[in-house]
C-alpha cells in the first residue's frame, strides 16, 4: 500500500492511496470462487457454474464491492500508519479499479486540531458561599403543599390564585387569529399561566359573566406576530373554584415517603433534597464561569464536520423538546443552520479544550467519586441500592457516569490553579440564578449530563406559560 498526504485547507487532508493490483484482483477472485458454490443458473447444476460465466454475470458488481471494503480496511489502516487523528468519516472517491491497474483511491477528511491549553491562572471565578436557612426550608415546605392543593368551586367573584375557566375568542383586525379561541380552558388567575393583561380583564369577574376587553402581548411574546399587537377578547367565565392547602398531617408526610418521624423528618428529608439541589447549582454555577472563559483563553481552529454534526444534535434536541411539550414537530432536516451554528461552535470548541484537558493531565475516574455520583442519582428514588446496580451492571451507563465524574475532575483541576473569590449568598438568590449578573447563558454548562436522571423530589416545576 502507497501512501500520499495533502493539505488541501487547514484542517482539511486528503490521502491518496494505492492498492498493488495482484492485492486487489486477489480479493475479486476469491469473492468470485466463493459465490460460484451458492449461485443458481439456469442450465448450470447448482456449485457447478463456471467460473468465467459467474464473472461475466457479477464481476463488476463484485468489483465495486470489494473496493468499498478496501477502502474502509485501507483508510483506516493509513491514518493508523501515519498518525492522523480524524475528525470525522471521510469522502471515499475511487480513482482507479480497472482490471490488471493497482487500485487508487482518495479520502478526503479533517483531522482534529492541536489544543495548546492556555495559562489556567488568568481564570477568575466568583464562588457563592449559601447555606440552607430556616426560613428558606419553610418557604420550601409552602411550595410543597401549594403543588398538592385542591381546588373547590366559589360563588363570588374570581381574585387572584383562584383557578377559573373561561370560554374565550380573540380577534386581531376582526379576524380570530390562530390560537385565538378556547373552550373550557382552566388557569390560575395572577400566576402567570396567561398574558397579565388577559388577567386584568377576567379579574373580579364571576361565573357566566361575559367581558370583553382589549389586551396587549407583551413585546417578548414567543408568537411574533402578536409580540406588542393589541387584540380584543371576548371570556365567558364558566367556574371559578378557590385553592385548599393541604395540611401537614400523616397523609401529606407520607406522600414523600416518611413514614416515621413526622413533621421533623419530612424536614429532614426536604433539606437533604434542598442541600443536594444547591450543592448541584453552586457546581454548575462554577463550571459556567470556568467554561465561558476557557472559550475565551483559547483559539482553537474547528473543524467543519464536527460543528456540522453538532449542529444536527442540536436541532434534534429540539424537535425532542417540542416532541415531549405536545408542539408541533417537523423533520430536523427541514431546520435552517444558521441559528444553530454559534452554540454548536461553542460546544464544539470547549469539547475540544476539555479533552485536551484531560488527555493532558491524563485524568482518570476517582473511583470514590463514580460511587458518589452513583449515590446520588440514586438518592430519589425507593430502592436506590437497585439503582446503583443498574448502572454498575451496564457497561454504557457506567461510562456516562465516569464521563461526567471525568469532566468534574477536570474542572477542579483548573479551578486548583484559577483564582477564586469566594462571597456570602442567599439561597434562593442562588437557586433562582440571580446570585451572578451574567449567569444566563445560551451554553448549557451541563451540556454533557443530558443523560442524568431526574426524580420528583417535591420540588416546585414552573407551570407553563401558555396564551
Amino acid at each position: 500500500m502507497h501512501i500520499s498526504i495533502e493539505t488541501t485547507s487547514g484542517l482539511e487532508r486528503r490521502l491518496k492511496i494505492t492498492v498493488p493490483s495482484e492485492e486487489f484482483e486477489s480479493r475479486i477472485s476469491q469473492r468470485l470462487t466463493e459465490a460460484r458454490g451458492r449461485v443458481a443458473l439456469p442450465g448450470f447444476r447448482p456449485g457447478k457454474v463456471p467460473l468465467k460465466e459467474v464473472r461475466r454475470r457479477f464481476g463488476q458488481g463484485v468489483r465495486v464491492e470489494v473496493a468499498g471494503e478496501f477502502m474502509q480496511k485501507t483508510f483506516t489502516d493509513a491514518v493508523q500508519q501515519e498518525s492522523l487523528f480524524p475528525a470525522g468519516q471521510p469522502n471515499l472517491e475511487v480513482v482507479k479499479m480497472d482490471p490488471g491497474i493497482d487500485f487508487e483511491f482518495t479520502a478526503t477528511f479533517e483531522v482534529m486540531p492541536k489544543v495548546h491549553l492556555g495559562d489556567f491562572s488568568k481564570i477568575a471565578v466568583k464562588k457563592p458561599l449559601a447555606e440552607i436557612a430556616s426560613e428558606d426550608l419553610e418557604q420550601m415546605l409552602m411550595r410543597l403543599r401549594e403543588q398538592r392543593k385542591t381546588f373547590v368551586a366559589v360563588d363570588r367573584p374570581c381574585a387572584d390564585g383562584d383557578k377559573v375557566t373561561v370560554d374565550f375568542e380573540g380577534r386581531k383586525d376582526g379576524e380570530v387569529f390562530e390560537g385565538g379561541k378556547g373552550e373550557g380552558v382552566a388557569f390560575e388567575l395572577g400566576r402567570g399561566q396567561m398574558i397579565e393583561a388577559f388577567d386584568t380583564g377576567v379579574r373580579g369577574a364571576s361565573a357566566g359573566e361575559t367581558r370583553t376587553f382589549d389586551a396587549t402581548f407583551p413585546e417578548d411574546y414567543r408568537a411574533k406576530e402578536l409580540a406588542g399587537q393589541t387584540v380584543q377578547f371576548t371570556v365567558t367565565v364558566k367556574t371559578i373554584e378557590e385553592s385548599r392547602l393541604p395540611e401537614i398531617d400523616d397523609e401529606f408526610i407520607a406522600a414523600f415517603g416518611v413514614k416515621e418521624g413526622g413533621i421533623e423528618a419530612l424536614r429532614k428529608e426536604v433539606q437533604t433534597s434542598m442541600q443536594r439541589e444547591l450543592d448541584a447549582k453552586l457546581r454548575s454555577m462554577m463550571k459556567k464561569q470556568v467554561l465561558d472563559q476557557l472559550d475565551g483563553l483559547h483559539d482553537v481552529q474547528l473543524p467543519n464536520t464536527m460543528i456540522k454534526r453538532e449542529i444536527e444534535n442540536l436541532k434534534e434536541r429540539l424537535m425532542g423538546q417540542m416532541r415531549m411539550y405536545g408542539g408541533r414537530t417537523q423533520s430536523a432536516l427541514n431546520l435552517p443552520d444558521a441559528p444553530f451554528e454559534k452554540e454548536a461552535q461553542s460546544r464544539v470548541k470547549l469539547g475540544l479544550i476539555m479533552n485536551a484537558v484531560i488527555e493532558t493531565h491524563d485524568v482518570r475516574p476517582d473511583p470514590d467519586k463514580v460511587t458518589a455520583r452513583l449515590t446520588e442519582l440514586a438518592s430519589g428514588y425507593e430502592d436506590p441500592a437497585s439503582v446503583i446496580q443498574y448502572y454498575r451492571s451496564d457497561a454504557e451507563q457506567l461510562r456516562q457516569i465516569e464521563q461526567v465524574v471525568i469532566e468534574d475532575q477536570a474542572i477542579d483541576l483548573i479551578l486548583g490553579r484559577a483564582e477564586v473569590e469566594d462571597f456570602p449568598a442567599r439561597y434562593a438568590d442562588v437557586m433562582s440564578g440571580k446570585v451572578l449578573p451574567d449567569e444566563d447563558s445560551d451554553l448549557d454548562p451541563d451540556r454533557s449530563h443530558d443523560r442524568d436522571h431526574n426524580h420528583d423530589d417535591g420540588h416546585v416545576h414552573d407551570d407553563d406559560r401558555s396564551q
